[in-house]
């Protein structure tokens, strides 16, 4: 099948540090032939990268906690446990971004940093674009509370064992896509990191 998208109409609804575009347009169907037009709004978000932070020698995830204006009506939810991240300026590298973000947001050092996956966050509004991350750190010496100040951010950070997280995943305090993805991926990549990124 040959996918076709025929775009009738682009509108700017919103153009702040999100936008939100209207857009009229028609798209290939399954059946064959084209759909009738068709209305919808996207939100026009910004790519950014996110690593979760392992310790191969003490078996631990350097995380942290914040608070997301998404969980505003739930209290407790509104404070987020979750891996470290931020946005890509136009001219840094994903990598970059996962560095420097270990260092602002958890006072962390990466040594070794391997790609996990690329994904759209919510395909179905948004345009926002995650790379994810794996860092080595050393988890010994994280603790206390970080973040650019200018920016609003009170960050606390918090050492788990990978087995705690994992239980975690499943009784509601770790409630971030990226965070979710990046720590099955950690489960099923475990060994094989603690056999590369120990020292011999």
């Amino acid at each position: 099948m040959k996918y076709e998208i025929e775009v009738l109409e682009v509108k700017t609804a919103y153009d702040g540090f999100l936008g939100l575009k209207q857009f009229r347009f028609r798209h290939s169907l399954f059946a064959g032939g084209m759909s009738p037009p068709i209305l919808r709004e996207r939100i026009e978000s910004y790519r950014a990268a996110s690593v979760i932070l392992y310790d191969p020698i003490l078996d631990q995830v350097v995380l942290i906690e914040q608070f997301r204006i998404a969980g505003l009506e739930d209290n407790q939810g509104a404070w987020t446990l979750e891996i470290v991240g931020g946005v890509i300026d136009n001219d840094e590298a994903p990598e970059q971004v996962a560095r420097r973000e270990a260092r602002e947001e958890a006072d962390c050092e990466i040594g070794e940093l391997e790609f996990i996956c690329e994904f759209l966050v919510s395909p179905g509004y948004s345009t926002e674009r995650i790379h994810l991350f794996c860092g080595q750190v050393d988890s010994s010496v994280a603790g206390g509370i970080h973040g650019v100040r200018q920016e609003g951010e009170d960050i606390r950070v918090s050492v788990l064992p990978v087995q705690e997280l994992m239980k975690e995943l499943y009784h509601g305090r770790v409630n971030s896509t990226s965070t979710i993805i990046a720590t099955q991926w950690l489960a099923a990549n475990r060994e094989r990191l603690q056999n590369q990124w120990r020292p011999d």
